[in-house]
């Protein structure tokens, strides 16, 4: 049986855990299996990229971690340059802090939320102390080969610039700050399912997961621009509520410690740093029966409430589908992409970088040249909003619960192409409109109430262009193959369908810009192509 190295240096400190009263080899041989089953598990980062062999998944986790070294590139200007300690690693560790924090939640709540043990474990002469100490250990691990990829390079970029004294107070304080993300996130988790049921905190997990995919989608646009706007000479003014700010507490003992600043605030954040996250992990040892307890709700499935039927709704509903079996898929693809988690964590972030991408090219834009928005034709970057629509056609041919799809077979239908003009509605209307919406709203306040019509026309290319994606990814039956299948070929056809979209904004610039009258031509034309497109595309769908 393979050892892990982990294991090993483990073994050097066996004797804390026997002082302790923890059962050291049966502690031992849980995070054991605990790593092993771990081996398998694909991180968030790569839910994109599924479709490997098995052998190819193996330390899945470990073999991730190149990302989180590249990230960690960002904090060499902060840690490696100026001596205003207080200002640069107060600005360190809130990064710091919040990737490793926000990847514990996405890739480790199968750790601190394991339940799968207990039917084996509580069966066995075993202390609740040393099951407990195994999954603390267990936690423990994986924040320090995220802390370690974060923080390898810049840190001995630190320790030739800054010298040894900065180098050991950061590795001790990176010991402190993972115990007090450990002990914040179990909180968090305690505190959810004191108020709420299981499915409410697997929600809120999924939606945490959507957060930090979109962080990283867009993060590297914020950041690429901030390094105009660095300066390290920066006389930073604290007031009272400094205090409270938790990445200062980490970062005044540099200021203690290397600059010799011995004021107040600077002393009672130096003891905060030390004593509140030993504090908080006395808490989380005393709570963590508690939170055992409360486990027990993540087996409990909560009942499906009912949706009240709404007239408006379903006069909407009516107009857009004509037919019984149309509108009856519609509500089946909505609810799909509203329950299915693994769905909504792989389209959701590309919907929200969607949104946000029209703003950053809006701002190049701003950037490089004084615009006058009442001529301006800088609102066509409203077409980076369909970016969304390629990645969310091809998802809607899979689903996590493919296996399902045999009912469909018995479904008395003469094709599929209800099923399938269905689920592509569903998606306009619950998905993209909505966004499509709240960005017209802004791009008008911007640009004036004079591209209202070049908005409807986005709007009815936005149609046109998604029966394109659907045509182009090969006309799936929705929700019927697995995840696993969306590879290196799904993501090519993606960039391929990036093409129809330049089509469509340039020859919308095109007679914009060069005919009289033109938005209003190509608004009828594209208006005439969608109606007879989506026609002819499902009139003999099998």
């Amino acid at each position: 049986m393979k050892d892990f190295i982990t294991l090993q240096l483990l073994d050097k400190v066996k004797f804390i855990f026997v002082k302790m009263g923890i059962n050291y080899e049966l502690m031992r041989k849980i995070l054991h299996i605990k790593l092993t089953m771990d081996e398998r598990r694909v991180p968030t980062f790569f839910n994109q990229a599924t479709n490997k062999k098995k052998e190819e998944q193996k330390y899945g986790y470990i073999k991730s971690l190149w990302i989180y070294v590249l990230i960690g590139l960002v904090l060499i200007p902060l840690i490696g340059f100026g001596d205003n300690f207080l200002f640069q690693m107060s600005i360190t560790y809130a990064i710091i802090i919040f990737m490793v924090m926000t990847s514990m939640i996405s890739d480790f709540s199968s750790v601190l939320l394991d339940v799968r043990d207990r039917s084996i474990l509580s069966t066995k002469p075993i202390t609740a102390k040393t099951v407990n100490a195994a999954k603390v250990m267990h936690i423990f691990i994986y924040l320090t080969y995220l802390s370690i990829a974060v923080t390898m390079i810049p840190l001995l970029f630190g320790l030739f610039k800054q010298g040894i004294l900065f180098f050991i107070l950061t590795v001790f304080e990176l010991v402190l700050i993972n115990i007090f993300i450990v002990v914040l996130t179990a909180i968090l988790y305690m505190f959810i399912l004191r108020f709420f049921d299981g499915e409410k905190l697997k929600d809120i997990i999924n939606y945490v997961q959507i957060g930090l995919s979109l962080v990283l989608m867009i993060g590297y646009q914020v950041l690429i621009r901030s390094f105009e706007f660095v300066n390290l000479d920066i006389v930073v003014e604290f007031h009272w509520w400094s205090i409270f700010l938790i990445p200062m507490w980490f970062a005044a003992p540099y200021e203690l410690l290397l600059n010799g600043d011995t004021s107040l605030f600077t002393v009672v954040c130096s003891i905060f740093s030390i004593v509140i996250p030993i504090i908080s992990l006395y808490l989380y040892v005393k709570l963590i029966p508690t939170f055992e307890r409360n486990l027990q709700k993540l087996l409990n499935t909560s009942k499906s409430k009912k949706e009240k039927k709404n007239r408006l709704k379903e006069f909407f509903l009516k107009l857009i589908c004509r037919t019984n079996e149309e509108r009856a898929f519609y509500r089946f693809a909505s609810l799909m992409m509203k329950q299915e988690r693994e769905f909504k964590l792989k389209v959701y972030p590309s919907l929200g970088f969607s949104f946000v991408i029209p703003f950053i090219f809006m701002f190049n834009v701003i950037r490089t040249d004084n615009v006058d928005y009442s001529v301006s034709m800088s609102y066509l970057n409203i077409y980076f909003s369909m970016l969304i629509i390629p990645t969310a056609v091809i998802m809607l041919g899979h689903s996590g619960k493919y296996k399902a799809a045999w009912i469909y077979k018995i479904f008395p239908l003469r094709d599929y192409k209800y099923l399938k003009k269905g689920s592509l509605k569903a998606f306009l209307i619950k998905l993209y409109i909505p966004l499509y919406l709240i960005l017209s709203v802004v791009f008008c306040y911007i640009y004036g109430t004079r591209i209202i019509l070049d908005l409807l026309t986005v709007l009815v290319a936005s149609c046109l262009y998604t029966v394109i994606c659907y045509i182009g990814s090969g006309s799936k039956i929705p929700f019927a193959k697995p995840f696993d299948e969306v590879g290196n070929a799904q993501g090519w056809q993606s960039l391929i369908l990036f093409i129809p979209l330049g089509i469509l904004a340039g020859l919308h610039y095109f007679m914009a810009t060069r005919i009289s009258n033109g938005t209003i031509i190509y608004l009828v034309v594209i208006v005439i192509i969608n109606l007879a497109l989506w026609k002819l595309v499902f009139k003999r769908v099998k």
